[in-house]
């Protein structure tokens, strides 16, 4: 058994150090990244992100879409079709799924998403509210090194938050801008084009490509048409809605 003082000088050391690894400096390239977007102080402020656009798939469908971001951990995406309407939520620790007909929304199924793809949300919530901070990140940062995309040289950073979700990214270390985005499953992010909100640069459209379990390869592209920073959106818009018809 350990001693009571040693046990509270040994819990004091690791204090100590978990307060040293939080005062950390970021790498320059995160740094250099983040003042790419916008200063520290209107990045750290966002409470919300709130997008608006198309999304288009590689086969040429089209259906309207709403992404919400709120800080804690709140997540809702909204994509609008002809014949379906799909929401997909976040609220903390709890996620579902509601698929409704667009014109009848009474008509509708609702699931409660599992374990792994309410960690997925939550990584993906993360991200996108962090805006590339790494003093404040939950999982494992990696500096990577150089690296080149498209014969252009990098900076690879590697934000883990499991050991299976992971997302990749790759910086141009003169600017800071961000040139490509991989997960850990293959598949990759590219973003286009610019648009200013809350004083901050965002993207004007994103492509995402993934391999399918076939083996060919499959892309979305989402053409942002509004982007609102700090709106408050009600909690009931995240919460898991009653079952009940």
């Amino acid at each position: 058994m350990i001693p009571t003082t040693l046990r509270s000088r040994l819990a004091a050391a690791f204090l100590s150090l978990v307060t040293l690894a939080w005062a950390a400096p970021e790498p320059a390239i995160v740094t250099a990244a983040r003042a790419h977007l916008a200063p520290d102080a209107t990045l750290d402020a966002v409470r919300s992100i709130q997008f608006r656009g198309t999304l288009t798939t590689d086969d040429g469908k089209k259906v309207a879409i709403e992404i919400i971001f709120q800080k804690p951990c709140q997540h809702r995406v909204t994509a609008t079709g002809p014949e379906t309407t799909e929401i997909t939520a976040l609220d903390d620790y709890e996620g579902w799924q509601r698929v409704q007909d667009s014109k009848d929304p009474t008509r509708w199924k609702m699931t409660l998403l599992g374990k792994d793809q309410v960690r997925r949300l939550r990584a993906n919530t993360a991200e996108n509210l962090a805006f590339f901070r790494t003093t404040t990140f939950q999982g494992e940062f990696q500096d990577q090194g150089e690296a080149e995309v498209a014969g252009q040289k990098a900076r690879k950073l590697a934000y883990r938050h499991a050991e299976d979700i992971c997302f990749t990214r790759f910086f141009d270390p003169a600017s800071g801008k961000l040139l490509l985005t991989e997960t850990e499953r293959g598949g990759t992010i590219r973003e286009e084009g610019e648009m200013m909100a809350g004083g901050i640069r965002f993207p004007k459209r994103m492509v995402t490509s993934s391999k399918m379990s076939d083996g060919k390869e499959r892309s979305v592209t989402i053409e942002f048409e509004t982007i609102s920073v700090n709106e408050s959106f009600a909690a009931s818009l995240f919460s898991v809605p009653m079952m009940t018809r």
